[in-house]
């Protein structure tokens, strides 16, 4: 049976007022005296809240998986020239990130990963376990690498005003976003999880999101029209991000809560496997082939 958008757009709702129920069973126990035994006043509503939780995501990652025979690739120029490393890539699993929510069943992160000893950007930080626990942002090579429309195309969202926050490049940084901050910015909504971002129309129903966009750096606004290669944005660290990259992925709507995955290529690349590395050189010249690299932290 498939579902209504009305209904695949009433479901993220569903799921906040869940987490808000349950956030106030909580507070309830610590603050409120309520007659009967906890288990029957706290404990019980609680897990029936959580098994609503449950039957709710699932639910949500049902009604945004693609529907009947997979669309052709679409084929786009690459956001990003410079040489970079892909993360979380549907060229290995699908949907890449676990998930189909938000429409990013097709979805892949990419970092930048500049060659090193020639002087060059710095190289990428290594991640750690314990120490540091956190980075500054211009640690990173990606962070202000310019973001370039994979097409000419419609501005149709644009949202810059979330800071830049820290990395979380390290195993207390990535415990702390999973089970704290992410949590958190999934109850706030989608805006939140892809942090400042621009929404492309391509036509022919086909929408291209950037997320993790740096604050104050988008050079569009709803309403413009761009050329493939303009730039748009520079990368930054907003949203649910472990660190300075680029989160793009192409969908069939520009509603985040509504939308459907659509697969893509990059014109000169194809779609770089997780681990991988590729180089875009800019002016339109062509790009170096992809090949293997070294990978450490998440995207």
């Amino acid at each position: 049976m498939t579902m209504s958008a009305s209904a695949r757009k009433a479901l993220p709702v569903a799921m906040r007022l869940s987490w808000l129920v349950l956030f106030a069973l909580m507070i309830g126990e610590f603050v409120t005296d309520l007659p009967g035994p906890g288990w029957a006043t706290t404990f019980l509503p609680a897990m029936i809240v959580l098994a609503l939780m449950v039957a709710t995501t699932a639910l949500q990652a049902r009604a945004a998986a693609p529907r009947g025979e997979p669309r052709s690739p679409v084929e786009v120029e690459p956001p990003v020239t410079g040489r970079w490393t892909a993360l979380n890539s549907p060229a290995d699993k699908v949907p890449s990130h676990g998930t189909h929510v938000y429409g990013q069943t097709y979805a892949i992160d990419i970092v930048a990963d500049p060659e090193t000893g020639g002087g060059e950007a710095p190289a990428r930080p290594e991640f750690r376990r314990l120490w540091p626990p956190f980075r500054r942002n211009r640690a990173f090579p990606a962070f202000g690498a310019p973001l370039l429309a994979v097409a000419d195309a419609t501005v149709v969202a644009a949202s810059d005003g979330q800071r830049d926050h820290l990395s979380r490049s390290s195993l207390l940084g990535l415990v702390y976003l999973m089970l704290i901050e992410g949590n958190i910015r999934s109850i706030a909504g989608a805006h939140r999880v892809i942090g400042n971002h621009v929404i492309l129309g391509l036509g022919d129903g086909t929408y291209a999101v950037y997320a993790h966009a740096r604050r104050g750096s988008l050079r569009v606004k709803a309403g413009d029209t761009v050329l493939a290669g303009q730039q748009i944005a520079r990368c930054g660290n907003s949203g649910n991000s472990s660190e300075p990259h680029l989160h793009v992925h192409l969908m069939d709507s520009p509603d985040l809560d509504d939308a459907r995955g659509v697969p893509f290529t990059w014109r000169g690349v194809g779609v770089p496997a997780n681990g991988e590395t590729f180089t875009v050189a800019a002016a339109g010249e062509p790009a170096a082939p992809v090949r293997p690299g070294n990978v450490g932290g998440a995207g």
